[in-house]
């Protein structure tokens, strides 16, 4: 009896004690597990006029989501984690609202100078603008707005702050190329990178490059030319002022399996000043040529003014107008002539973070 009751007492001992472990651990993946969210939404009126047709089914009122991203970060020591981000937004090619994975990696962050990441992740241009510009719920920067870029991608990605002072920052990339829609192994890989320099507080100076087939090169589909693209930032950003401006040019990045050869550019304005508590005046222009050797009359011209207002914390809404003028050659109905889309749409955009 003495000798049932040792072994009886010994097993539930072994039983709560490997129970108290399965509890740690949950304990412990709770709390180095984060969860948060970003959406994107507006109420609008659109109205967009062709030149040859006139009125166009864009136009009309309606409320959008056109973003939601849901964000899992897991964080196992000081130097690894593992990030999910997934982003749902409206998708016109096939008139759908789709689920993509927008960030998956595996992270090391050995050095405030040398942060790992493998899979998807942030581009080192588009963001890293986002980051200055704060209007991105409203609209997109320039180079993302004209697709002459992608904000993640699948790959490789080393980036970091430089020094104490975190004067120099720099982020390079090794991709696939056809952005995080689309994860599909491509023949060789892209390369993207940037530099940047802070000679004061909140101000930055920046210089990136990319270069590619944007994933169109695979063993079986040959390409022409090479995708390029340079970008050049200056600006500066307080919680109660910004100011910056972009340039991109880019080279053949619509003609990778094309014989022709083309090329484009454009830049972009923008600023905000806080007028009252939680109050802010916001405007962007952006003005590019899209097609300088193939369409020299392709032309994108796009500006917003728009007043936001911090209503709670993680949550702000912003009344504004916008307008563009986009023009291209076309040949019918002949004879060829220069078509002007014109679009303006008044509204309330808004984002929430939880």
């Amino acid at each position: 009896n003495t000798l049932e009751q040792d072994t009886t007492g010994q097993a539930h001992s072994e039983a709560v004690t490997g129970t108290d472990q399965r509890h740690t651990a949950v304990e412990e993946a709770i709390n180095n597990t984060s969860l948060s969210g970003t959406l994107h939404l507006d109420l609008t009126t659109t109205y967009q006029t062709n030149s040859d047709t006139s009125k166009t089914k864009i136009s009309g009122t309606g409320c959008d989501v056109n973003r939601f991203y849901r964000r899992v970060e897991h964080k196992s020591t000081d130097i690894w984690s593992a990030n999910l981000a997934t982003d749902i937004h409206y998708v016109s090619n096939d008139g759908q609202t789709n689920l993509f994975v927008k960030k998956a990696y595996v992270q090391g962050k050995f050095d405030q100078a040398a942060v790992l990441r493998v899979g998807a992740s942030d581009m080192p241009w588009i963001p890293f603008a986002e980051h200055y510009y704060g209007y991105r719920y409203v609209e997109n920067t320039l180079t993302d707005r004209l697709h002459f870029g992608n904000s993640a991608d699948w790959g490789v990605h080393l980036a970091g702050d430089v020094g104490e002072s975190k004067m120099f920052n720099y982020a390079v990339s090794a991709v696939n190329g056809g952005g995080y829609k689309n994860p599909s192994r491509s023949k060789n890989m892209d390369f993207a990178g940037r530099i940047g320099f802070k000679p004061m507080k909140n101000m930055i100076v920046a210089l990136g490059a990319y270069s590619g087939h944007l994933g169109k090169q695979t063993q079986t589909t040959g390409a022409t030319n090479t995708a390029g693209r340079q970008d050049v930032m200056v600006a500066y950003a307080d919680e109660n002022f910004r100011l910056g401006g972009e340039y991109f040019t880019a080279k053949n990045w619509n003609n990778v399996v094309s014989t022709k050869q083309d090329k484009a550019d454009g830049y972009s304005f923008w600023g905000s000043v806080a007028v009252a508590k939680n109050v802010n005046v916001f405007a962007l222009y952006d003005n590019a040529n899209l097609s300088k050797t193939l369409d020299s009359n392709a032309k994108d011209k796009y500006y917003n003014l728009g007043v936001e207002y911090q209503m709670t914390k993680g949550f702000k809404v912003a009344a504004v107008w916008k307008h563009e003028d986009k023009d291209q050659s076309v040949s019918s109905p002949s004879p060829a002539h220069i078509q002007t889309v014109k679009t303006d749409e008044v509204g309330v955009w808004g984002k929430a973070k939880f």
